[in-house]
């Protein structure tokens, strides 16, 4: 006989008594998974042993119900599918616009600011584009959108007809936007990298939306949120925009560029509420380095710019300029923000609630609220979100929180959120 033989015979005999353990083991742990889904009502588990962990994951809410709020976060708006690049309010201050680099634009429903959840609406924007900046022009119901593709930047202005209401049959879905009016190639094929609209009451302007988009270029073009014509163009001459706005009531534009000057035009207006002439009128000089940002106070006659320098300023524009009577500084903060060496840092966002008494800052992912009346800082959130904020605006109108009305700011960054802030109390001198 073969010595071999056995040998074999023995592993052979060995392998099917290790395969009938571990078949029988497997088994056995089947049935009793398959038992415990099946029986409604299990068996309370011993006082001895410990709980098994639950194997999915806990739902994002959870979550976030763990983390530690800021008192002044409200809440989150999400469904953001990429980084949010632009948002804006309606007028009314009850729809929230914002702009998302999946290419798609989303109108949230603020009917209430604590709410757990928010209707939106969705408008996906044609094949390719990736919006950069949204504002919506004469109601809540018309949204102007930058969008930019590797052709060149383009402008849709979606608008949607008033849903048609019975008595006896009333219309519960609303019709979705169309496009009303677009722009392809603007701004000579350059990015837009700021938007803003405003409805024009000055002089004998007729209370038409008037919308300046501003490219990382040199240029900035007012159009026409309605008919979509352009009816103004301006040129810093400087070698790059940091961003340019207008005015609440539509008389200025004003743009922070490469250097530590502010210039401001005035769009004139005729007798028919058109657009007549964009004049420079003026510069706000004082600063000693470049201008990142600024805003508008509500009355359109004081402006808020922040430096590189490190310091704040507001500045008095309601000047007889034809008269050659410069702009005057009327106050100048240090910024109040330094990093762990002691330096001062700038900021890169500005704005101002509607009532003029609270100015929201960003630097990077934190935010502050300053006492315009004083400068000093009333609230900061530090990481206010996951990545850098890379929008910020107040509501222009107090939204319902419950049964309380309450001034609300909206902060949006590339982590694909959208966070909801009320505004801090200014403590009594």
């Amino acid at each position: 006989m073969d010595p071999a033989l056995p040998i074999v015979a023995l592993s052979l005999l060995l392998g099917a008594i290790i395969a009938f353990l571990f078949f029988s083991t497997y088994y056995r742990k089947r049935q009793s998974e398959i038992q415990s889904i099946a029986d409604p009502n299990p068996k309370p588990l011993s006082s001895k042993a410990p709980p098994k962990k639950p194997l999915s994951k806990p739902h994002s809410s959870d979550k976030d119900q763990n983390k530690r709020h800021h008192p002044l976060d409200l809440n989150t708006l999400k469904g953001h599918g990429d980084a949010v690049t632009g948002i804006c309010f309606s007028p009314d201050g009850r729809n929230l616009a914002t702009a998302c680099a999946d290419g798609v634009v989303r109108v949230f429903k603020l009917d209430d600011a604590s709410s757990k959840s928010f209707k939106f609406l969705r408008i996906n924007l044609p094949a390719g584009g990736h919006p950069t900046a949204v504002a919506f022009s004469d109601d809540a119901s018309s949204i102007v959108v930058a969008s930019y593709t590797l052709s060149g930047c383009s402008l849709y202005m979606y608008g949607e007809e008033k849903p048609k209401t019975s008595e006896d049959k009333p219309q519960t879905k609303l019709p979705l936007p169309e496009i009303k009016w677009e722009h392809h190639k603007v701004h000579d094929k350059k990015s837009i990298i700021t938007m803003f609209g405003a409805s024009a009451t000055y002089g004998t302007a007729d209370g038409s939306t008037i919308v300046a988009s501003c490219s990382e270029g040199t240029d900035i073009i007012l159009w026409h949120g309605k008919t979509g014509k352009s009816v103004g163009h301006v040129d810093t001459n400087q070698l790059k925009n940091n961003m340019a706005t207008i005015s609440p009531n539509g008389r200025f534009i004003a743009a922070a560029a490469f250097t530590a000057d502010v210039k401001i035009w005035e769009i004139v207006y005729a007798k028919d509420g058109s657009v007549k002439e964009v004049l420079n009128v003026m510069q706000l000089k004082g600063h000693k380095s470049a201008v990142t940002w600024l805003c508008f106070m509500p009355n359109s006659e004081q402006i808020i710019t922040a430096s590189k320098d490190g310091s704040m300023r507001l500045w008095n524009i309601n000047v007889r300029y034809h008269l050659d009577e410069d702009p005057k500084t009327l106050k100048v903060f240090l910024i109040p923000l330094h990093d762990s060496s002691g330096t001062t840092l700038h900021y890169d966002r500005l704005s101002v609630s509607p009532d003029g008494k609270i100015l929201a800052a960003t630097h990077g992912s934190t935010l502050q609220w300053l006492c315009v009346e004083t400068g000093k800082v009333l609230d900061t959130a530090e990481k206010a979100h996951d990545s850098d904020i890379s929008c910020i605006s107040w509501a222009p109108k107090p939204i319902p929180m419950g049964n309380e009305q309450v001034l609300v700011l909206a902060t949006a960054s590339a982590d694909k959120k959208v966070k909801l802030w009320a505004s801090p109390s200014i403590p009594s001198s």
